[in-house]
């Protein structure tokens, strides 16, 4: 095979990957991954699980603790995280219990789900929402490590 023609081969692989990419979603399986977030300066991720419902509305969600020092409270970085996204072009809405927030991608490609990680606990001790058992134990070390923490669910957007 030639050296152009090789050439042309890469270029077109590269192509075909780089949408999947794009977006911050795993072409394969329709997970998307913790790096399309935007998170404000100094967090980071500390946990990541992902998981599937296979029911009639299948989908996959990655969920996500994320602590960050230099803020006072959870509940100080929740909010701050919100006017993070909405800088970056995220819309927010309202989120799936009263003690959560969330915000949609622009396009509409990615829906965040994100709460204090007290409040988060609280939901999760009341059984009003789930998590899995590394979220949940991430979440509880944060508070007695006096680290401001969050709680996030990242899933594919519903479509245009």
């Amino acid at each position: 095979m030639t050296g152009r023609r090789l050439g042309a081969l890469v270029a077109l692989a590269l192509l075909g990957v780089a949408p999947a990419g794009c977006g911050g979603v795993s072409a394969s399986q329709g997970t998307p991954t913790a790096a399309a977030v935007p998170l404000v300066p100094g967090s980071q991720v500390v946990e990541q699980a992902r998981r599937c419902d296979q029911g009639s509305n299948a989908y996959c969600a990655i969920d996500l603790v994320v602590r960050n020092p230099r803020y006072t409270s959870s509940d100080v970085l929740a909010h701050e995280e919100s006017h993070w996204l909405r800088g970056h072009g995220w819309s927010l809405a309202g989120g799936d219990t009263g003690l959560q927030s969330a915000a949609n991608s622009p396009g509409h490609k990615l829906r965040l789900t994100f709460s204090s990680a007290a409040g988060d606990l609280q939901e999760i001790d009341l059984g009003i929402i789930n998590r899995p058992w590394p979220i949940t134990y991430a979440l509880s070390s944060s508070m007695f490590d006096r680290v401001a923490a969050m709680s996030m669910m990242l899933e594919v957007g519903a479509p245009s």
